[in-house]
């Protein structure tokens, strides 16, 4: 959701921003202002990447419907055999989707709560779940969003609440697990729709926060808390590239939606800065779309790229890096061919699983809608 702006661009801005977009126009695979520093400024906020060198990646195919008339996928994990579990934020139900297509309710989470963006949101598997099981799960109970740690070997048992008190609201709940190269628990928040939470390192909503499997602060936090970056305004993804660099998505208001490279303790300047900022204080943007175009949630990492699922830009983003974590120029790929694109995670195939979220109440259900779909990079 979102909000009006705090701030106006000035006339010289819009129309520096706006001569931009008309730029842009002609090339509809980088279509509106995109970002990263040191790049050629083309409005407050906003700058354009060149194109790695070499960077030639042909289009790929198609993707494959792998299953159909889900309600509402927000999330997918793998379990070392390559099947996957599949989280549905509004009925609360934990799927396991297995690579033929087939599919089954595992169970029903209890304790979820879904309303607004709120409902069962993030899955992840432990890196060490041949031998303790855990699968953990992400959702907004009545009063609060938590962590809670399952054991799965076939169905689901013995749950424990690892974080709890992680603020909730209509909006911005966060909500992504993902278990990071250094074998710790990283989850996304988000500040709920109270800007000032994102600044308070003394408060969970608006951050990043790394964990053990036992829900404590993983040694090296740099606030002694599960606090690892703050300043964050709505974080859906979470990706580390082949060099173990971190980066996520994030949700801007209504001007600049961003994909930041994620560092210890940094501050990435939500609600002071949206977009690029010329405050050292604040950490910028590797990249930025204007909100129309992206409204990024999921993120993944294969084959040399990031590639990011667009909820209102009804796209998936591929976003190039080089070998030093520099990002090249986005390409957007089917844009308004799958409607709304929530989830994208990388397979133990290579391949790439990708959700969509037609029913979500924002977006235009088709026939088939909800469904996860596989595309080969």
């Amino acid at each position: 959701m979102r909000t009006p702006r705090a701030t106006t661009l000035t006339a010289a801005v819009s129309a520096a921003l706006a001569a931009a977009l008309v730029a842009c126009s002609a090339a509809p695979e980088n279509s509106g202002s995109t970002a990263r520093p040191g790049g050629t400024t083309t409005g407050q906020g906003a700058s354009t990447p060149a194109p790695l060198p070499g960077q030639t990646q042909a289009v790929p195919g198609t993707p494959r419907t792998l299953v159909s008339d889900l309600s509402v996928p927000w999330a997918i994990g793998f379990l070392p055999d390559g099947d996957a579990l599949v989280t549905e934020r509004d009925s609360a139900r934990l799927l396991l989707v297995k690579p033929n297509g087939q599919a089954r309710t595992i169970g029903t989470i209890e304790g979820v709560s879904p309303s607004g963006e709120g409902g069962l949101l993030g899955v992840a598997v432990s890196p060490k779940y041949t031998s303790d099981r855990y699968v953990f799960v992400y959702f907004s109970a009545e009063g609060d969003n938590r962590v809670v740690r399952y054991r799965y070997d076939g169905r689901l048992s013995d749950p424990v609440a690892i974080v709890t008190g992680i603020p909730r609201g209509s909006i911005h709940n966060g909500g992504r697990l993902a278990f990071g190269p250094d074998g710790y628990l990283y989850v996304a928040t988000g500040e709920t729709g109270e800007r000032p939470l994102s600044q308070d390192t003394n408060s969970l909503a608006g951050k990043i926060l790394r964990m053990t499997v036992d829900g404590k602060p993983a040694p090296g936090n740099p606030f002694g808390n599960l606090v690892w970056s703050y300043g964050h305004r709505n974080v859906q993804g979470l990706a580390w590239d082949s060099g173990g660099r971190m980066y996520a998505t994030e949700f801007g208001q209504n001007t600049y939606d961003e994909i930041n490279r994620i560092e210890k303790g940094h501050n990435y300047g939500w609600p002071e800065v949206e977009g690029m900022g010329r405050d050292r204080r604040y950490t910028n943007p590797l990249l930025t779309w204007t909100t129309d175009e992206a409204s990024p949630s999921g993120l993944a990492y294969a084959d040399g790229s990031l590639w990011a699922a667009a909820l209102r830009g009804q796209r998936l983003w591929r976003i190039p890096l080089s070998a030093e974590g520099t990002v090249g120029r986005p390409v957007a790929l089917y844009t308004g061919e799958f409607g709304r694109l929530r989830a994208v995670t990388t397979a133990p195939d290579g391949s790439l699983w990708i959700g969509t979220s037609n029913k979500d109440g924002r977006g235009s259900p088709r026939p088939g809608d909800d469904r996860i779909l596989v595309l080969t990079p």
